[in-house]
């Protein structure tokens, strides 16, 4: 059984609503960020990197990093949520998992925050939203007229950007210049599996000073 070690609001939401929606067996380790443990050991043995989401697949293997973990989960099940290989949608797929990653994902995270991976300062909100609101506008572009990320048809991205927009609503920013955004926002958290995981993993820490 896989094995997915997580923190409450991070980016490990991501693969654990994927695998909710794919339906395999798995088990969830719950980490603690702040002193880097679980279950009372060491969580820099698991993943020396020290932050989450990491799977340990069936074979005791330990992949990291938010959108590999969510191609290997949709890969190794039986879901549609994954285009066919060498395919255009294949490779919109890696286009916007990449740009979620490195666009969006590191630009929330504040370099000035204090015991957190988001910013929890007014300065670092200012700081975080002056880099993501252009991001964000970008994508509010391409929803216009759909739910979903590729083709209006819910896949891997998905979980992806609820993490980015599920932010949004934790550090207080605006979707009004981002009603597309917004649309997204509501469509995933009427999905059971989405409200499954929430109600799972709880209320994230404070963001407060």
């Amino acid at each position: 059984m896989m094995k997915l070690f997580y923190a409450s609001g991070a980016s490990s939401l991501a693969p654990h609503i994927l695998l909710e929606e794919i339906g395999l067996p798995y088990q969830t380790e719950k980490v603690n960020l702040d002193n880097k443990t679980w279950n009372n050991s060491d969580y820099n043995l698991i993943n020396e990197k020290s932050y989450v989401p990491a799977l340990e697949t069936h074979t005791k293997k330990v992949i990291t990093e938010c959108a590999v973990i969510l191609e290997y989960l949709s890969v190794n099940s039986n879901s549609n949520f994954i285009a066919n290989y060498d395919t255009d949608t294949y490779w919109e797929e890696r286009t916007w998992l990449n740009y979620i990653a490195t666009e969006l994902h590191k630009n929330f995270i504040s370099p000035f925050r204090n015991g957190n991976w988001l910013a929890n300062t007014d300065d670092s909100k200012k700081l975080v939203y002056k880099r993501v609101f252009p991001r964000l506008k970008f994508i509010d572009k391409h929803l216009k007229n759909q739910n979903y990320m590729i083709n209006n048809k819910f896949s891997l991205v998905d979980p992806y950007l609820f993490v980015m927009t599920n932010w949004i609503k934790r550090l207080d920013f605006t979707f009004d210049n981002l009603p597309n955004l917004k649309r997204f926002d509501e469509t995933m958290r009427n999905r059971p599996a989405v409200q499954r995981v929430l109600k799972a993993e709880g209320a994230p820490h404070s963001l407060s000073e």
